[in-house]
């Protein structure tokens, strides 16, 4: 009996032992933002996080923009990167606005057939100003307590206006944008007096805004009690920052590019110190095996829908420069000719307008499949055609081309029109020398203000917030013709019978630029 004793508080000593060993764990928390349907990289996410788990606390956090922007989610309306998403286990995940695309009931089903852990405080009802998900969630690592907090930026109202009005052009849903950062507090100060050891927010902001929208630096300057601010939707790559606070206090800002660039890696030690690194994901070797197994078995199911062959086109088309900078959101490009021209000739309209945002990847010299259409025309928008007057033209244009030369998802890609905008000095733009194509004498004519005419882009421009809503009001002659991506594929097959002409290798001045 004695050497069971004794044996009994060896056993229970080693236990105690290993209890305050795991307790004095580091934490590793993995963070992702604005994958946009790459799912090749949640494999790589996931083995990381085995990795880690070895001799550390582990836990995945994602900060919005996964459900569209790639071939994954355009067909398969987010089905695709949820069934992945479920296998991750996420320890919490915030909305972007690119979660909107498909609408809020689609949301709402994706989010809870794949029973993900979205927190969000400032998506509310207008009816009732009640939340849609959890503000937050507090987790336990150890003897340590973090809280996780989901802000969304109020510009989705305005970039996804379709999902957050009905039909009768009534709001239906609020982003909270004049009270944001004191819901921000609230909830910040909330979870302090639950006695949490860390806060952590998960922002879809972004450090930068063209539309006099709070960023998630002014969030951090006007807030206290935050320690890590996680953030997306600008696809900066921000190793690891330092923001101080409403007291003066540091706060740790990150994030990790776009498309699963980086895995974004924030290490809480045992003495409370912490930090953030971005590891790149072509760095990792080890990938989770049923993670990969399921990613496998969707890419192989999208392969048998979009690899066929449309064409073979010598020269790339391109929305990026040289750089990877975005150029089709600040002049005119081949790629944007080209989408315009198949909206105008797919719609039978006399003008097209697409807006730069919408697309989202070149195209390379060689053969195009249907994949390579549906990654550069991702989202879930449909052919309209409006009529309007001239003088409704030469508005849109002066309200799109108002950044330039910035970037602005809105500049607009162009067919059936040409015009010149003029840059002076101080940076005042003016829109001149309009001239709409004539399709019977082949020759362009100057735009008259009182005539109308007839339009296609996608309803997203028109009725959805893209073009600063300049469309809104315009009356809509043919609804729904086909997805946006379909034009593509059917002015490819149908009117280019499967070449691209090589008039299309280079830009054709529709737009003129002059300082």
């Amino acid at each position: 009996m004695t050497g069971m004793k004794k044996w009994c508080r060896l056993l229970l000593m080693a236990l105690l032992l290993s209890c305050t060993d795991r307790g004095n764990r580091s934490i590793v928390i993995l963070y992702d933002n604005d994958v946009h349907c790459n799912v090749e990289g949640y494999s790589a996410m996931k083995g990381l996080a085995d990795a880690c788990g070895d001799t550390a606390w582990t836990a995945l956090v994602s900060s919005g923009d996964f459900l569209n922007g790639g071939l994954a989610g355009a067909i398969s309306r987010g089905e695709y990167v949820t069934d992945i998403m479920k296998e991750m286990h996420y320890d919490a995940v915030a909305l972007g606005n690119h979660e909107f695309d498909y609408r809020v009931p689609r949301l709402l089903e994706l989010v809870h057939d794949a029973s993900l852990p979205v927190v969000n405080l400032n998506f509310r009802t207008i009816a009732s100003d009640s939340l849609f998900f959890q503000p937050y969630i507090i987790k336990e690592y150890g003897n340590k307590r973090i809280a996780f907090l989901g802000v969304l930026t109020p510009e989705t109202i305005i970039s996804e206006a379709y999902a957050f009005f009905n039909k009768d052009t009534q709001q239906m849903y609020t982003l909270c944008k004049d009270r944001l950062v004191k819901q921000v507090q609230r909830y910040v100060d909330e979870v302090r007096h639950l006695g949490t050891d860390y806060v952590i927010v998960l922002s879809h902001l972004g450090e930068v805004s063209p539309r006099n929208i709070i960023t998630s630096i002014e969030l951090i300057q006007q807030t206290r009690g935050i320690d890590v601010l996680l953030d997306g939707h600008t696809h900066s790559t921000i190793p690891c920052d330092t923001i101080f606070n409403l007291d003066g206090k540091p706060v740790i800002l990150s994030q990790t590019g776009t498309r699963f660039q980086n895995i974004g890696k924030l290490l809480i030690t045992p003495d409370g110190r912490i930090s953030t690194e971005l590891i790149p994901t072509d760095s990792i070797r080890h990938r989770n095996s049923r993670v990969l197994e399921i990613t496998d078995s969707i890419i192989s199911e999208m392969s048998e829908q979009t690899e066929q062959v449309l064409c073979h086109c010598n020269f790339p088309v391109t929305i990026r420069d040289e750089e990877g900078r975005m150029i089709v959101r600040c002049r005119e490009t081949n790629a944007g000719n080209l989408v315009c021209d198949a909206f105008r000739k797919v719609s039978g309209a006399q003008l097209a307008v697409n807006n730069g945002g919408g697309m989202r990847e070149n195209l390379p010299e060689g053969d195009w499949t249907y994949a390579d259409i549906v990654n550069m025309l991702p989202y879930d928008n449909y052919l309209q055609v409006i009529k309007l007057s001239g003088a409704k033209l030469l508005e849109l244009l002066l309200a799109t081309t108002a950044n330039a030369p910035r970037l602005d998802g809105q500049f607009p890609q162009i067919s059936g029109f040409r015009f010149t905008l003029n840059i002076n000095a101080t940076g005042h733009k003016r829109v001149s020398n309009v001239q709409v194509y004539n399709d019977s004498t082949h020759h362009y004519e100057p735009l008259s203000l009182s005539r109308e005419y007839t339009l296609c882009t996608t309803n997203y421009c028109i009725s959805g917030g893209g073009m600063y809503h300049i469309l809104h009001q315009e009356k809509v002659v043919a609804d729904n013709i086909i997805p946006y991506h379909e034009s593509l594929v059917r002015y490819i097959t149908h009117h280019l019978h499967g070449k691209i002409p090589s008039h299309y290798a280079n830009v054709q001045g529709r737009i003129q630029i002059l300082y």
